[in-house]
């Protein structure tokens, strides 16, 4: 798998795109629909309606490279969609992504606050 540096942000596209788009309507979508500069220095992440193919659209400094995944029998946990169709995930929410872990359902520990130690 590419490792991307983790300054690099990620952006989530969460309505499903049709995936004979390439490189070119990948790039009207991140400019037009998510507001976005296709050319910074980001992923822009894009599932398809059956949640089994992701592609990711990044600039490489010189062009284009477009990065695909396919499933052959589960389906990706794509978070569902919300007032805004572009969400920033981190670099260990895109881990979770790729290897199947639901990002909605993971709870961490509730943070405590203490005005003193005994």
């Amino acid at each position: 798998m590419i490792q991307w540096p983790s300054h690099v942000p990620i952006y989530l596209h969460r309505d499903p795109v049709d995936f004979r788009k390439a490189i070119n309507g990948l790039a009207v979508i991140v400019s037009d629909v998510m507001a976005l500069a296709p050319c910074e220095p980001a992923l822009f992440v894009f599932c398809n309606k059956p949640r089994t193919q992701l592609k990711v659209l990044y600039w490489d400094h010189t062009g284009f490279a477009l990065w695909q995944k396919r499933l052959e029998k589960e389906r990706f946990k794509w978070p569902r969609k919300q007032e805004c169709s572009t969400m920033t995930i981190s670099h260990e929410q895109w881990n979770w992504l790729l290897r199947g872990v639901d990002m909605s359902r993971i709870t961490p520990h509730e943070p405590l606050y203490y005005t003193e130690v005994s």
